[in-house]
């Protein structure tokens, strides 16, 4: 029987509810009626009950207000508004304290058992599955999880293990195994979940547990089990590891599937590598462990397969994403500027990097960004909390988004130095000819065409600041980018020719003996590592 509490301010509505309702034959028991919120609390706190029936209007503490008291106090409780009240406010604060039913006065005796009906239903399968989870907590499921969680991670000898595996009656086939570990979305790290979130994890996990081993042993594919962190394990076994890997793919986004369409949840899975022998499960382990920092990057939701290859990092082409970006900021481009951003966390997610270095990186893009603006704007600054508020984004996406509040500053900062100032054009120009120094058809009109200034002009402030001529300029970036190339590449002269912005292979071999004091064979044959 569950306890059911009735309040209402009208006496004759109490006693035509009380007396009216066959309590027992619905499965509740009437405990008792108050007069209004003020009595029920009181009553409440020295006798819990299941469900509290209440009209909205009534002295001293009203129908609203012992809802929240009891969404606060007594969650679990179930709560069922009638009112004479057709008001969309009152609806909104009953979604608000998750109250059960909200129904409308007068009540019939049909539409009252009915709604208990319902009501009833859902206690009953609340506590149907919160027995289960009491009853699992203690049953041999937690002696198999502590054996293989010691098995996976190598902190117990594998004769140990396989041996209160069989005491159990469960047995490890196969000549190929792996780890793959599922992590509910919500309860991770990418998320700032409350108290009632919180005290839900561990059912939800549950339910996505036991969702994991129906699948897994549908496919007799391997064992589930969960660790005391609210995550999954699935120790994968198999004979056949090409044709497992799809399988192992496959099952996890039927998992997924079958999580999302019971809870309403996502789930992440990691995907560790194929191992030949259970000594090395600790490694398969560990790497569907890292694979899971890959969340950071891609959001969640996702199949992380550390056997998938990953896309080969270019340090060239993030320092020129780092000079476009410098670029846009120095012309005042906030729209340049976020798209430069925006190609960046592309460049990330394109290379797959993990978490770490993916920070790495965010850092690296955030102190360029400051030295590019404090070469225009000596006040500028960057703050400890600019750099915090970086490197504790839960999400790739979230880190750019800080990135981009910080280069407002920046463009706000270059903003507020004159305009036409000498070091902003030779900047500009300096920064043009690192981005375009690899176009054989680069010019001093070209440059100047878009920097919006005249050629004589500009090369008069430009040989003030820099020291040099336009051409001697574009030039020693050349070289310097050719020798990186002669020193870190295998590349033929006329190609490394070519990617410095020289047409003529002959010409190029002239002006480097020219600048560098010896030909790139030569240049190459000394310095190539």
């Amino acid at each position: 029987m569950y306890k059911i509490l009735l309040v209402d301010d009208e006496i004759l509505v109490r006693e035509a509810i009380r007396d009216n309702v066959k309590w027992a034959e619905l499965g509740f028991e009437l405990v008792k009626d108050c007069e209004n919120g003020k009595d029920a609390i009181a009553y409440l706190q020295a006798h819990p009950v299941d469900v509290v029936l209440t009209d909205i209007c009534m002295p001293y503490v009203d129908g609203m207000e012992l809802s929240k008291y009891l969404y606060e106090e007594y969650p679990q409780t179930a709560i069922i508004i009638f009112s004479g009240y057709d008001d969309f406010e009152y609806a909104k604060q009953a979604i608000k304290y998750q109250v059960s039913e909200y129904i409308l006065k007068p009540v019939t005796g049909r539409e009252l058992k009915e709604i208990l009906l319902k009501v009833k239903e859902k206690l009953d399968k609340s506590q149907e599955l919160s027995k289960a989870y009491k009853n699992h907590t203690k049953s041999e499921k937690v002696i198999v999880a502590k054996t293989l969680t010691n098995l996976i991670k190598g902190t117990q000898r594998v004769e140990t293990c396989l041996e209160e595996l069989r005491e159990c009656d469960l047995a490890i086939k196969g000549s190929a195994y792996r780890v793959a570990i599922l992590d509910i979305d919500v309860y991770s790290e990418l998320y700032e979940i409350d108290e009632e979130a919180k005290k839900e994890s561990a059912l939800m996990a549950f339910v996505a547990n036991n969702i994991a081993r129906e699948i897994v042993e549908a496919h007799k594919a391997g064992l589930v089990f969960q660790d005391n962190d609210n995550r999954s394990y699935i120790l994968f076994y198999t004979n056949r590891v090409k044709e497992e890997k799809k399988e192992v793919q496959g099952i996890a986004r039927e998992i997924q599937e079958k999580v999302w369409e019971t809870t309403g949840l996502t789930i992440s899975v990691g995907l560790g590598e194929f191992v030949t022998s259970l000594e090395e499960l600790d490694t398969s382990y560990e790497s569907a462990i890292k694979s899971l920092t890959y969340r950071y990057i891609r959001g969640d939701g996702v199949i992380f397969d550390c056997e998938e290859a990953d896309a080969q990092k270019s340090a060239e082409d993030l320092e020129d994403i780092l000079s476009a970006l410098i670029a846009e900021i120095r012309k005042d481009s906030q729209e340049g500027a976020f798209r430069v951003l925006d190609e960046f966390k592309c460049w990330i997610r394109t290379n797959d990097v993990d978490k770490n270095q993916a920070i790495a990186y965010l850092h690296q893009v955030h102190y360029r960004i400051y030295e590019g603006v404090v070469e225009i704007n000596d006040n500028a600054r960057l703050e400890d909390g600019d750099i915090t508020a970086v490197l504790r984004a839960r999400t790739l996406d979230k880190a750019i988004e800080r990135l981009k509040e910080y280069t407002q500053y920046a463009l706000t900062s270059v903003a507020s130095v004159v305009q036409s100032s000498k070091e902003r054009q030779a900047g500009l120009a300096l920064d043009y000819i690192q981005a375009h120094y690899g176009d054989s058809d680069i010019t001093l009109q070209k440059m100047c065409e878009y920097l919006n200034i005249s050629t004589s002009h500009f090369s008069t402030i430009f040989k003030e600041e820099t020291g040099k001529t336009f051409l001697e300029a574009l030039n020693g970036v050349r070289m310097e980018k050719a020798k990186q190339l002669l020193r870190e590449t295998s590349l033929k002269n006329y190609q490394i020719a070519e990617k410095v912005g020289f047409s003529d292979p002959h010409y190029f071999n002239i002006a480097f003996k020219k600048i560098v004091g010896m030909t790139p064979k030569h240049y190459a044959k000394e310095h190539r590592q």
